[in-house]
């Protein structure tokens, strides 16, 4: 049985770049894609790695951007409030690409970015921002918890809703296929710049 050929990127680093980019964007509009769900790595006030599920809401190659969400009660924002370095990274097993990504965040609560980010949230997805206690908080049993009736939400939840913006400073993209595996990456030059490579997978 003849084997699929090898896609265009396996040979074209600018191919590589546009695929890891395509790939991202795709993982904002398919909910199944592993890169709709990435992990998201910060540092705690220890020095400490934290690593955790996010959503991908976008991913803008011009800039060089990805938005996630969260509760601006949480964790991870009071981390990348206090660190703006993080790390995002996925593998889709579907292509067998892995995509890693470092670089900085920043925290947007009360301005344009996060009315527009909330505006285009789905109301069941605006109800989450509305749970009491704060996420993390020790709970006497698993459901002691109130989540705010749906009609409740936009007032509930958007104090407490809170939208990250990834400046991506470094960008790694791995392929793996039996015939040859395919490592490359990229670091940010200036503003809208960037320098690529072919490294060892």
């Amino acid at each position: 049985m003849a084997r699929a050929p090898l896609p265009p990127f396996h040979e074209d680093l600018a191919a590589a770049e546009a695929e890891l980019w395509r790939l991202l964007a795709a993982g904002v509009e398919r909910g199944r894609s592993a890169f709709h769900t990435p992990s998201l790595a910060t540092v705690d006030a220890e020095g400490r790695p934290r690593v955790r599920t996010v959503v991908l809401r976008a991913a803008e190659r011009a800039g060089g951007t990805l938005r996630i969400h969260c509760d601006r009660r949480s964790d991870k924002a009071g981390e990348l409030a206090a660190r703006s370095a993080c790390a995002l990274h996925a593998y889709d097993p579907e292509t067998a690409v892995q995509i890693r990504i470092e670089g900085t965040a920043t925290l947007h609560t009360d301005d344009a970015v996060a009315d527009d980010a909330w505006r285009a949230s789905l109301p069941m997805s605006r109800v989450c921002y509305g749970i009491d206690p704060a996420p993390g908080t020790a709970l006497p049993r698993g459901g002691a918890y109130a989540l705010p009736d749906a009609d409740d939400a936009i007032n509930v939840g958007r104090p407490r809703f809170c939208a990250l913006l990834v400046r991506a400073e470094r960008l790694d993209f791995l392929y793996l296929d039996r015939r040859g595996h395919r490592r490359a990456g990229w670091r940010r030059t200036g503003e809208g710049g960037w320098t690529g490579t072919w490294l060892a997978p």
